[in-house]
């Protein structure tokens, strides 16, 4: 059973850094697309960075210059580097992986569970 489980949230000031990991079993993360999505409530989930199996990445315009996502291929696991973070990257950032990336946001097929970032002014 693929399981995705996310750590390293928290809460920091605004222009402050995390980095948020994602432990990957079973799908194996070089051979596929993986992604870091984000949802505050009331409102949808929002994609905010993927990356195909060659480590091409695709960004959401918010957070261009500022995240940068990457994976350890041996370790089987995924990285979400955030930094000057702003109070409107505040929310629940989930891990997702998929067999291939599109040109779009809906290629996951496996979730985790997610981790709470808070961002204050």
């Amino acid at each position: 059973q693929v399981q995705l489980v996310e750590s390293g949230g928290g809460s920091v000031q605004t222009g402050g850094s995390l980095r948020l990991s994602c432990a990957v079993s079973v799908f194996t993360v070089s051979r596929g697309c993986t992604g870091w999505f984000r949802q505050v409530p009331g409102k949808e989930r929002e994609g905010v960075a993927r990356q195909t199996m060659y480590d091409y990445p695709t960004y959401a315009e918010s957070v261009k210059g500022r995240f940068t996502i990457s994976k350890d291929n041996d370790k089987n696991i995924v990285y979400l580097q955030m930094n000057d973070l702003k109070p409107d990257d505040t929310g629940v950032y989930t891990c997702a992986a998929g067999p291939y990336c599109t040109n779009d946001w809906l290629f996951a097929t496996f979730w985790g569970q997610g981790t709470h970032v808070t961002v204050s002014s």
